[in-house]
């Protein structure tokens, strides 16, 4: 996904820098969801269900990141990507609890 350079607020070499790392980081939330997405297709039912809220979670995430246009945001948080996508599904309300199985006697 391309975003334009115009829209970025900071200087030309953060800019830049920036819209490079912007790239990185669509790059990372498609790679999250790509395999959020093989996970899916091997489910049914209630794990299948937690897992497309998951999918809705990450695409609107990733919509909020990307829409940011402040260089200095992506240089500061995302230069260096690592878990960030993942704290930003498991700390979004709408993440479901895990599932724990139930012991039975």
């Amino acid at each position: 996904m391309s975003h334009p350079v115009l829209s970025m607020v900071g200087t030309p070499a953060r800019v830049e820098w920036a819209e490079r790392i912007k790239l990185q980081v669509d790059a990372e939330f498609q790679r999250v969801a790509s395999a959020f997405r093989t996970v899916a297709a091997a489910q049914t039912g209630d794990p299948r269900a937690r897992t497309e809220i998951i999918l809705a979670i990450l695409e609107d995430q990733r919509l909020t990141v990307l829409s940011r246009n402040e260089a200095s945001y992506f240089i500061r948080h995302w230069q260096e990507i690592s878990d960030q996508v993942r704290q930003l599904i498991v700390q979004d309300p709408r993440y479901p609890p895990p599932e724990y199985p139930t012991k039975t006697e």
